[in-house]
């Protein structure tokens, strides 16, 4: 069995291919995908080749890990009948290419306990609750300090700070402050403010959130802080962090690490979302064929006004 797949082949290099799949076992589901995101994240370090090395790291490979579609075959151990929409979080089923994280693909093979099944009702906004799943995990995930404390600055108004945004007001918390320096992410904000970095001169911030990746950013921050605050990194970053420990010695500053949302996130996410408590709107703003990946990755990296791009995989199933 072949599919048509997203293949980085080199560092700003992706064509749109054939490759083979391994066979389905019977604890597996075979899903034709309709919908695939493209994360300007970790994607983008794969795309621009910044990506650190770690186990399984390396070229040709498909990424993605933000795909919805719909179970056409399943393994009598999978818990699918068949014709379920699902979630697929990835998925590792090619021959002589790699999966960081193997999602893009027209059809893919995974193993059912790795899929979520999801309304139909959702479309292509199912393809955020990654990073909704994400947002999720950096506000009441495992590690986080007790009592909670919700964000009260977050970093970044990009799709994951609009998320952890609406999930602090969401959860009944005072409205977070986001700081944003490009004119074109500041709005579309519901319920909280964004301001610029330089128009804001509070200085006893309980929790500051950051999305933004910037690995230069923590004195800043942590200048930002009130006595025995918190910050939390929730982006991803290449370059080591580092900070003077004098602001921080002063202030008693807390720093943690949110790490990868895992499954009782998306479950959680999932519920409110299809329950109609967290809204999804305004978040995707590029649509592209899936057939026109090579030219729509480098847009959703490279355009301060592309919040989201979605991938249509229907040309193809």
């Amino acid at each position: 069995m072949n599919t048509m797949a997203v293949v980085l082949e080199q560092p700003e290099r992706i064509v749109v291919g054939s490759v083979e799949l391994t066979p389905a076992g019977d604890a597996d589901v075979v899903v034709d995908i309709e919908f695939s995101g493209v994360s300007t994240g970790t994607e983008k370090l794969l795309w621009n080749g910044r990506m650190p090395t770690f186990p399984g790291m390396g070229y040709p490979l498909v990424p993605g890990y933000e795909s919805v579609g719909r179970v056409v075959q399943a393994g009598p151990g999978s818990g699918f009948h068949g014709g379920e929409t699902v979630f697929v979080p990835g998925a590792r089923c090619y021959r002589d290419v790699r999966a960081l994280f193997g999602g893009a693909a027209s059809r893919v093979i995974v193993a059912g306990e790795r899929v979520v099944p999801i309304s139909d009702r959702l479309g292509d906004q199912a393809v955020l609750l990654a990073l909704a799943a994400t947002a999720y995990h950096a506000v009441s995930g495992a590690g986080k300090r007790d009592p909670i404390i919700a964000p009260d600055l977050i970093i970044g108004h990009g799709v994951l700070g609009r998320l952890l945004a609406r999930l602090t007001v969401l959860a009944g918390h005072p409205a977070p402050v986001v700081w944003e320096s490009n004119p074109q992410r500041a709005g579309g904000a519901v319920g909280y403010p964004v301001v610029r970095p330089q128009d804001d001169d509070r200085r006893d911030y309980r929790a500051i959130y950051d999305v933004s990746g910037d690995a230069s950013i923590l004195d800043t921050l942590i200048g930002r802080l009130a006595p025995g605050g918190e910050i939390v990194l929730a982006g991803f970053y290449t370059e080591p962090l580092a900070f003077a420990f004098a602001p921080a010695f002063m202030r008693e500053a807390h720093i943690r690490v949110a790490a990868e949302w895992k499954r009782p996130d998306l479950l959680a996410v999932k519920w409110l979302v299809e329950a109609g408590h967290l809204s999804l709107d305004g978040l995707i703003t590029h649509r592209e064929s899936a057939s026109r990946a090579s030219a729509a990755y480098p847009v959703a990296f490279a355009d301060p006004d592309c919040l989201k791009t979605v991938l249509d995989w229907k040309a193809f199933t």
